[in-house]
């Protein structure tokens, strides 16, 4: 499947009807699985699986960094690529049952299906004490992630994650129908290059959650933010991180929840 497709539709207006076709965003199940035991099933859009695998066992704390895993490639079998199995470096030794999701996740729930809610809480290192960023460099970040959007300005459906440097340079971006498989690709990229990672700015196309902070902290970036508001427990995590969390940046204005410092 690819990660769009075009379908026909009818578009009706005040007097009119027609039918066209239209681009709409591809979404799909992948299996992941850890030594040939499935670990979670994600509904993604079809792309980057390698980035995703990568990105999901570091901000799930199944491994500390990418050399933990020595090949990530797709199970034979006729499912078109939906299955992919991480390997465990030699030397490393991880137990899935510890990581395995009672349910599957959907491309609008991140943390559903675990064990327990204490289980979300994956352990995070220190977060540094920078990147300090200029408001301007920040208000400039938006319209740099928009222009780029590519799936969104075909589709409309579908959310993106950027990383760009302090300065305001774009690093890397992620689209995917899932918010969280969109941070999952952007830090399986990133961490492909480099881990670990240099101090990057995260930005969401939408609302700041509990897991895209969890899910940057524990990838040791310190600056979240969204296009939208954040919940509570994504400012309650942050606190709790010393993470700085950024909500509605839009135009020359956000709300700074928490680590304020950061922010001139």
């Amino acid at each position: 499947m690819d990660s769009t497709i075009r379908v026909p539709v009818t578009r009706v207006g005040p007097t009119d009807r027609e039918v066209v076709d239209d681009h709409i965003v591809g979404e799909a199940p992948i299996e992941l699985r850890l030594g040939g035991t499935p670990i979670a099933v994600l509904m993604r859009t079809p792309g980057d699986e390698a980035e995703l695998a990568l990105g999901f066992a570091l901000t799930e704390g199944i491994i500390l960094r990418p050399s933990e895993i020595a090949a990530i490639r797709p199970v034979a079998g006729d499912d078109q690529g939906d299955r992919w199995g991480l390997e465990l470096a030699d030397g490393v030794t991880v137990d899935p049952e510890q990581f395995r999701r009672n349910l599957y996740t959907t491309s609008s729930c991140g943390v559903c299906g675990k064990a327990s809610i204490d289980a979300v809480r994956v352990a995070a290192p220190p977060l540094p004490d920078g990147p300090v960023v200029d408001r301007q460099v920040l208000f400039s970040l938006p319209e740099q992630m928009r222009v780029r959007q590519s799936g969104f300005t075909l589709t409309g459906g579908i959310h993106a994650a950027a990383a760009f440097t302090p300065s305001g340079d774009l690093v890397a971006l992620r689209e995917d129908v899932g918010r969280h498989n969109a941070v999952d690709k952007l830090v399986g990229v990133l961490a492909a290059n480099s881990w670990p990672l240099p101090e990057v700015v995260l930005l969401v196309s939408g609302r700041v959650s509990f897991e895209m902070v969890q899910k940057a902290a524990v990838a040791g970036i310190s600056v979240v933010c969204g296009v939208s508001a954040a919940s509570s427990l994504a400012i309650e995590l942050g606190m709790e991180l010393g993470a700085t969390v950024v909500g509605f940046l839009r135009g020359e204005e956000c709300n700074v929840y928490t680590g304020e410092h950061r922010i001139l």
